[in-house]
């Protein structure tokens, strides 16, 4: 018998970005105006949450594996240079603002360094201007865009791990 292999964790940047949506559940709503949300397991309700409590919903809306460049601008222009996996609220603004210059280094690659710099840090992927790292920068442009095209209530936030 073959013995299976555990399962190993590889460490490094993950980046996450969520819209928090706050949700008009309770009984002193109008009706015509309520929100109302449906949590399952499997094909049940969910047998630990009750519907009619919920009371936001985050959705995730953008993830990033080792982008540290864009790591390193969300700390830098969000959390007031505070690199501490903590969740950050991103105005739509910023993420206009992100998304401009993603827009200028696509249009031309040579002002990478200069508008969206690499961060060397302990598993957060290469400090190169190479493929990944444009890659990364069309990412985010296509989630930003993707988000803010939607017009979703709700507020962003911004979180990484490593």
């Amino acid at each position: 018998m073959q013995q299976k292999q555990p399962k190993i964790k590889v460490m490094g940047l993950d980046m996450y970005l969520y819209r928090k949506t706050f949700l008009w559940t309770g009984d002193y709503i109008n009706e015509d105006k309520r929100d109302s949300v449906i949590v399952s397991k499997g094909p049940e309700h969910h047998p630990n949450i009750k519907s009619d409590r919920v009371k936001y919903v985050v959705e995730e809306v953008g993830y990033w594996r080792k982008a540290n460049q864009i790591h390193k601008w969300f700390v830098d222009n969000v959390q007031d240079g505070v690199d501490d996996c903590d969740e950050y609220e991103v105005e739509e603004e910023k993420l206009r603002e992100l998304l401009e210059i993603c827009k200028q280094i696509v249009d031309d690659k040579s002002k990478a360094p200069e508008l969206l710099q690499t961060n060397s840090g302990f598993f957060f992927g290469g400090i190169e201007y190479d493929e990944y790292y444009y890659g990364a920068v069309i990412e985010t442009m296509d989630i930003i865009e993707s988000v803010l095209n939607e017009n979703g209530d709700g507020q962003f936030y911004y979180r990484a791990s490593w």
